[in-house]
């Protein structure tokens, strides 16, 4: 099967939807350019650090953290001092992406800076604060100590870094996607791993138990759970996001696309190529296709590996 084409036309075109006034729409364009990937990120980091609405920004610099292209650092810092706190959020939410990586210390002295900052929007150096809780405890106290005593962060007396609250514990009935979804956005991005594999493998029961009607408001929760672990590079959960494309009958939100371009390795070409096969759904099959060559791409396989031989004489 081809495995890529030219995504150039579709980058212009999604690139364009960032600015649509429907949020369905957006949040599609959002999802594509990510699963997308690196071909995505020079066009993105363009429209991040143009004069755009700042909608468009904020959207363009999601995008960049989805993708957890390094070449976006730099857009990321710049676009903390954004005049709009909404796409300052965003760019601090993507330089999290990097504080572990080579450039770290660089983005901990900003996010510091930041959290430090009394002229700052409280929103925006909480977002700064959540961030470096990411770090290694004793690397953050420093900091949690000297803004303990700043009223209007009310981060209480407590110096240590909090433990992210544990989700939605009823799963009953009444237990509401939207719920989850709202705890996955609020706390994922610092939730304990543990938890984040508890809500995949609770969603997956809880879809099992649903009438047909309804099991798609629960995938929907499950994919992005799978993204929230994904973008932390995650595989914990890598395991049933295969499973998801080995069993799809139906296109898959496009989390589980943005997830396993992500963090997909060899053990997904198999159900991401079974999925193309038995689909005649031309928009879905695109999507599998760039997915497959995002992973072949990450994983830097060629056709002298094993499993792209195996795929070549099955498929």
């Amino acid at each position: 099967m081809t495995i890529r084409a030219s995504a150039s036309k579709q980058i212009d075109t999604l690139i364009a939807d960032l600015a649509a006034r429907e949020e369905p729409r957006r949040e599609a364009a959002i999802a594509r350019l990510i699963v997308i990937g690196d071909r995505a990120v020079d066009r993105l980091i363009a429209v991040a650090n143009s004069d755009v609405d700042s909608s468009v920004r904020t959207a363009a610099l999601r995008a960049l953290e989805g993708i957890g292209s390094e070449r976006a650092i730099g857009v990321a810092l710049l676009r903390i001092d954004d005049p709009d706190s909404a796409t300052v959020r965003a760019a601090i939410s993507l330089a999290r992406t990097f504080l572990k990586g080579p450039k770290g210390s660089t983005v901990v002295d900003r996010l510091t800076l930041v959290a430090l900052d009394s002229q700052r929007l409280r929103a925006v150096r909480m977002a700064a604060v959540a961030a470096l809780r990411e770090l290694e405890p004793k690397t953050i106290r420093p900091l949690l100590k000297k803004l303990a005593a700043d009223s209007s962060l009310d981060l209480g007396a407590g110096t240590e870094p909090r433990t992210a609250p544990q989700p939605v514990d009823d799963w009953s009935a009444q237990a509401a996607a939207e719920g989850v979804l709202e705890w996955l956005g609020r706390e994922g991005a610092k939730a304990p791993l543990a938890s984040l594999l508890g809500i995949v493998e609770r969603v997956r029961e809880r879809e099992a138990s649903e009438p047909p009607g309804r099991r798609d408001t629960w995938t929907a929760v499950r994919c992005a759970a799978h993204l929230v672990l994904a973008r932390r590079k995650s595989r914990i959960a890598l395991y049933d996001l295969r499973e998801s494309f080995e069993a799809a009958k139906a296109p898959l939100p496009l989390d589980a696309l943005a997830a396993v371009t992500l963090v997909g390795d060899a053990s997904c070409l198999e159900a991401i190529a079974s999925a193309y096969t038995r689909s005649r759904n031309s928009a879905w099959r695109r999507q599998l296709l760039e997915t497959f060559h995002a992973v072949v791409k990450r994983e830097k396989l060629t056709p002298r590996h094993a499993v792209i031989r195996r795929l070549q004489k099955k498929f």
